[in-house]
């Protein structure tokens, strides 16, 4: 299971829609390594002035893994996180995960980070299983 949800969202969800807030908390609770490193990527890049920013370190376990493949391969999590903290999220192997200012989808930089070649000039025999 993605997310832990407590009964009241459940109820909401099972009514009708729910707040978005709710959601990203869900997620803040239930994937924090995911929800803290992109939290971390952001901050990062509005107090820079890079075109983006990007994560390179392989998380701690396997757990730290999952929370965020599951973040990042889930289009409504992953939607409520960009909306939340304001970027465009992109994603390479299993853990370099880049956040980009609003608007980057349409530029160079974005598309060369988000390109096949780009993908496969990131790989190495470590991330066969990750």
């Amino acid at each position: 299971m993605s997310l832990d949800v407590s009964p009241k969202l459940l109820a909401e969800a099972e009514s009708g829609d729910i707040r978005e807030e709710d959601f990203v908390d869900t997620v803040r609770t239930s994937l924090p390594y995911a929800y803290d490193l992109i939290a971390s990527l952001t901050t990062e890049l509005k107090d820079g002035k890079a075109e983006f920013t990007d994560n390179q370190t392989p998380p701690p376990s396997e757990q730290e893994r999952g929370q965020l493949l599951r973040a990042l391969a889930s289009d409504a999590i992953r939607g409520s996180l960009e909306r939340h903290f304001g970027v465009e999220l992109a994603f390479q192997n299993c853990h370099r995960v880049a956040a980009f200012h609003p608007g980057a989808r349409s530029g160079e930089t974005y598309r060369r980070f988000t390109s096949r070649r780009s993908q496969i000039l990131n790989q190495s025999p470590e991330f066969r299983d990750c």
